[in-house]
């Protein structure tokens, strides 16, 4: 069954009108009704995604239909090889990772990974790594660095898994050290938000030389119900918090988080995932080759200013 999200009723009301003239149209001549309800509805969903709001965008983002990393990798990529574990404790199947292709170029891909149904989301963990996950993908960035081959990561989780046995065998230290490790690693990475990305648990594989987000996706230290739960003791101003968080493409495009907005088609990438990887592939070709030309020390010195720029602080005297 297909999901709708609730700002897309009325669009789907329209959708099935026209699939009904259509199936009319064998017996009638009703050619000219079916081109005005085109229009219409056209013009409809032009509206509709052109006055979104930001919750209404951590919406799509999260749509179950929506293209998910191992999507990207077989779509956007070739010669893919998966690579498993994290040589300490085992493996998390919330961050997948390996080597592929991108235009024959060999690179080294890691990103989160969702599930498609109840059992697939519980064995990856809806997307929420463990520490084994961050440390199996810093196994992978240390790999890239050794063969000196690009990085491309893509980002999509709600935030790292918050539970007991992540904490104790050491969440915190894990994504730390990928930030520390990530910020001066000698190769080129490409960082790409393609949905959810939330708090720590997607900055834990997000630090790089230029940093994609696709339209529609989020990208915030907190998800909005956690902020309002913080907040407002309540999850009712969730949309109200994604207001103030400024979480969407164009909000950190213009705060500097962000180098550059894919564009999604119309309604979502999920609508017309095939576009969806033609886009992608487009502004990965625009903006991985330019830096395999530049020296690498230049890109990590130049990667740890940009980041240094994000925060704000003040030194008091000693």
């Amino acid at each position: 069954m297909k999901h709708v999200l609730d700002f897309e009723r009325p669009l789907l009301e329209l959708e099935q009108k026209l699939e009904e003239m259509r199936a009319l149209s064998t017996q009638f001549d009703i050619a000219e009704e079916i081109r005005e309800l085109e229009q219409k509805l056209e013009e409809l969903r032009q509206q509709v995604y052109a006055n979104l709001t930001r919750w209404q965008r951590v919406q799509i983002a999260r749509h179950p239909e929506r293209p998910y990393t191992l999507d990207y990798v077989q779509n956007v990529l070739t010669d893919f090889v998966e690579l498993h574990g994290d040589r300490c404790y085992g493996d998390d199947p919330a961050i997948v990772g390996g080597l592929a292709r991108f235009e024959g170029v060999p690179v080294v891909v890691v990103g989160h990974q969702k599930g498609r149904d109840t059992k697939e989301n519980l064995r990856r963990n809806f997307g929420m790594p463990n520490p084994e996950g961050y440390r199996k993908a810093l196994r992978l960035f240390r790999l890239a660095e050794k063969f000196r081959k690009p990085l491309i990561t893509f980002l999509d989780t709600p935030g790292a898994y918050p539970g007991i046995g992540a904490e104790e065998r050491g969440q915190a230290e894990a994504i730390a050290r990928n930030l520390f490790e990530m910020a001066r690693l000698q190769t080129p990475i490409v960082v790409v938000i393609i949905g959810e990305g939330g708090s720590g648990g997607a900055l834990g594989i997000g630090v790089g030389d230029r940093i994609l987000m696709l339209q529609y996706a989020w990208y915030s230290v907190i998800a909005p119900e956690s902020c309002s739960s913080i907040l407002w003791r309540s999850w009712d101003f969730k949309e109200q918090a994604a207001e103030e968080l400024e979480l969407c493409a164009e909000d950190l495009l213009r705060l500097g988080v962000i180098d550059r907005i894919v564009p999604e088609p119309l309604g979502g990438a999920h609508r017309n995932p095939q576009q969806m990887y033609e886009i992608l592939r487009e502004a990965l070709r625009q903006e991985l080759f330019p830096l395999l030309e530049r020296p690498v020390e230049e890109l990590v010195r130049q990667r740890q200013e940009k980041f240094f720029r994000m925060g704000v602080w003040q030194e008091l005297p000693a």
